[in-house]
Parts: C-alpha cells; structure tokens; sequence
C-alpha cells in the first residue's frame, strides 16, 4: 500500500485496534493461476508473535484455500472512510485551487497462511469468532447451544486459516496535508453530514 510519511500509521495498538473494528477483511493469496480473494470475517490473537496471529475460516467449497500459495497472503482491513468535498475547505474561498479527496483508514497485514482441517482447531476458531460478536448482545448465542453433531457435521463444510502477521502497513489518511482552517472546514462539515460514519472520521481529523 502506498502510505506518504504524514499518513503512516507505525502505532501497533492502534493498528490492531483497526483490525478488530473492522471485523470483516479482504483476505488476498497469490497462486499459480492469478490472485484469489475472499471477504472474511477474521479475528486478532495478540498473544500469538510480536504482531499477532490472525485467525478465519472459509467454505471447504472455496478454491483458495486448494491452491498453494506463492508468498505470503495479505488481508485488507478497511476503517471508517468519507468524501471530502472541497466547499469546505477555507481555501476555496481563498484561491479555488482545490479538489476532491477521500480520507480513511485502513490496515494491510501480511503473513504465511496456513489452512486447516482439524476438526478440534477448527472447533476453537468457530467458538472464539462466535463468542467475539456475541458477547455484547442480551442473550449471547453460543457454538455448545447447537447439537454437537449438527456442529460436527458444520465443521466438515469449512477450512480454518491461521496467518502469524510479519508486517502491517496502517494508514490514516485524515486530512494532515492541509491547513488547520481547512481541517476545521472539514471537521465542522463531516459532522453536519449526519452519517455515522462519516461522524467518525470528524472525530479522528487532527484538531
């Protein structure tokens, strides 16, 4: 990813934080017949290595998961994201030489990918992913609520992916570039948008 210095992120808790906000990634393997992608819902164990250990899982049906990877794999996670339209910029009023932008961030992990058909490992990912989006819910549905030979039979269907994260490309692209009257245009306007998550990146824009 290409990261100017005023916009790269070298924070790991921060990093990691983006990870676990953004809940669904872009997980991208190389191979002998082109680049595979599949949208998944993966989860962060900081415990595993200095950078983590990202865990999913995937349909056994998928083919990505069948075909060897060349090099390591990358999963794109994508944070909160906005236009930013250039009427509220002070500079506008200035001189008019202003455009267009798009401020977001997001993280690119990299690492060796590992699939796996363990029925016990796969059991642990489904359980620690149920339970990561459950637990803020009234009455939290658990994997043990379902009969354990109707899970068994659902284990059969998918392939766990553990991928140990060597490097982490995170990128804030938050309007740094610009002046402080042109952040405060685009703060007061972002947060006049009435989009949640346009609300967000208001809040994250360098005062």
């Amino acid at each position: 990813m290409y990261i100017p210095p005023a916009f790269r992120d070298d924070d790991l808790p921060r990093t990691h934080q983006t990870i676990r906000e953004a809940r669904l990634a872009t997980l991208v393997t190389a191979a002998e017949d082109g680049l595979i992608g599949t949208p998944l819902p993966m989860f962060l164990d900081t415990s595993e290595g200095e950078k983590g250990t990202l865990y999913a899982h995937l349909a056994r049906a998928n083919p990505q998961w069948k075909s060897a990877p060349s090099g390591e794999a990358m999963a794109i996670f994508m944070g909160p994201d906005a236009y930013i339209t250039p009427s509220w910029y002070a500079t506008k009023q200035q001189t008019g030489k202003v455009v267009p932008t798009w401020d977001y961030v997001a993280v690119h992990a990299y690492g060796p990918v590992e699939f796996f058909e363990d029925a016990d490992r796969l059991l642990d990912v489904v359980t620690r992913l149920t339970n990561l989006h459950e637990q803020a819910r009234a009455a939290p549905w658990a994997v043990s609520d379902a009969p354990a030979d109707y899970i068994k039979a659902q284990l059969k269907g998918i392939v766990g992916i553990r991928m140990p994260i060597t490097r982490l490309d995170g990128k804030r692209k938050l309007s740094q570039n610009y002046s402080a009257a042109d952040r405060a245009g685009v703060i007061e306007g972002l947060s006049r948008s009435g989009n949640a998550q346009e609300a967000v990146i208001a809040a994250l824009v360098p005062r």
